[in-house]
């Protein structure tokens, strides 16, 4: 709905109806009305949490694009929630998972990277004018641009905008197959993180690694859960924001400092304000798990998170305009086709090493979607692996370039 006034344009007013959208699904969710029952075995309610407000933003009731709360959500309410979910983390048992998770974020970063260029090549020999055009309307100069938040995030996009400089319409239409394609992937992988067990079976795949970190920390909380009391949610919700705090000052500090004395390290997502925020809020989270503070856990601290992660999630849904896809359909066909190369590729690796869903979804996720959507896809695995999430993504931002750049270069290569 990009131009048009939404029916509501009070953020007070789109909270309260994006909490009522989160309260129903849960309500639902726990309702035993056979309906529902059968409802959410087979949608999982996190998607519905997502879909939902996409639905309301397509029909111009709400917009992303005006409203300040996807801003405000991923900015303060992400940081923390990284922060809970990290409080009790064991890093120990997570770095067990470093070789499938290195694995299948290698291969979504080469099948992105390599997808781009084949998806122009495969559309040119049917409909060379939908991947066309001349000087800053070269398409493949605005996709170029999608490679960036794709392989990286928000600061890559922000690079290769710079280094192939677009023109202004072709960049905004790059934007809604950014939005379009990547969050309906998002869609399907949180649809498939409800059908672990049978996609699981279809890979082949040992799930024993996962299942085992997930036993543990449940064992943990069940052991250690007590009913939180006033004080206990005070100084779980001081930990979490004042850790929040903390990340903002750095990342004010910090990013300004390097852009002014190492411009260079642009390259590496080391100027961008929001990486250091990432960075900082999830490296105190870990060093607080090896204090008392680990305790907190046991009064909720990372079910506080998971509120935290759902109006997130809510306001990640808000940005997806489902109308978007009538807008231009050419340019939305070779984003489709981009990502089904991307889909082939990690499933066939998936399915050929036994790799469990869980780290291929994930890894897609920190790729396509960054640290703000990688731990939404994480944690409807476990709330306690959204921390992997994030820390995939961090990897993400810091190769995004240079691999935007070279897959730039390819579909100039490719581009008729």
């Amino acid at each position: 709905m990009t131009g048009q006034i939404p029916l509501i344009t009070n953020d007070a007013i789109v909270l309260g109806l994006l909490m009522s959208i989160l309260g129903l699904v849960f309500w639902s969710a726990e309702s035993k009305v056979p309906f529902f029952v059968k409802f959410y075995n087979v949608v999982p309610p996190i998607l519905l949490c997502y879909f939902l407000p996409g639905l309301l933003n397509s029909f111009g009731v709400i917009s992303g694009e005006k409203s300040s709360l996807y801003t405000i959500s991923s900015r303060y309410l992400l940081p923390a929630s990284l922060v809970l979910f990290t409080l009790s983390l064991d890093l120990k048992e997570i770095w067990k998972l470093r070789k499938k998770a290195g694995l299948m974020f290698l291969t979504s970063t080469v099948s992105i990277l390599l997808g781009g260029p084949i998806a122009v090549l495969i559309i040119s020999l049917f409909a060379p004018e939908i991947v066309g055009g001349v000087g800053p309307d070269a398409v493949w100069r605005g996709l170029a641009t999608v490679a960036g938040t794709w392989i990286g995030g928000a600061a890559n996009q922000a690079a290769m905008f710079e280094i192939f400089k677009p023109s202004a319409d072709l960049f905004s239409a790059m934007v809604t197959l950014d939005v379009v394609i990547s969050y309906t992937w998002m869609a399907l992988l949180l649809y498939g993180a409800n059908q672990t067990v049978r996609i699981n079976r279809w890979l082949k795949a040992d799930d024993s690694s996962v299942n085992e970190i997930k036993e543990k920390i449940e064992a943990y909380h069940l052991s250690t859960m007590r009913i939180p009391s006033t004080p206990d949610i005070i100084l779980i919700l001081a930990v979490a924001f004042g850790v929040t705090g903390i990340a903002h000052l750095g990342a004010d500090n910090i990013a300004p400092w390097i852009t002014e004395n190492a411009p260079y390290l642009s390259k590496f997502s080391l100027t961008s304000g929001f990486f250091w925020i990432v960075i900082i809020a999830t490296t105190i989270g870990m060093i607080l798990s090896f204090t008392r503070m680990r305790n907190l856990e046991a009064a909720g601290a990372s079910r506080l998170g998971s509120v935290l992660l759902y109006v997130l999630i809510a306001t990640i849904g808000m940005q997806m305009n489902i109308m978007a896809i009538f807008e231009n359909p050419g340019i939305l066909v070779v984003g489709i086709v981009w990502m089904m190369i991307h889909a082939i590729i990690v499933i066939i690796v998936a399915k050929l090493t036994k790799t469990p869903f869980f780290f291929l979804a994930v890894s897609s996720m920190a790729n396509i979607g960054g640290p703000a959507s990688a731990p939404v896809v994480a944690s409807a695995f476990h709330p306690s692996l959204a921390p992997v999430g994030v820390l995939l993504a961090v990897f993400g931002y810091v190769v995004g370039t240079y691999g935007a750049y070279v897959c730039g270069l390819l579909m100039q290569g490719v581009a008729p």
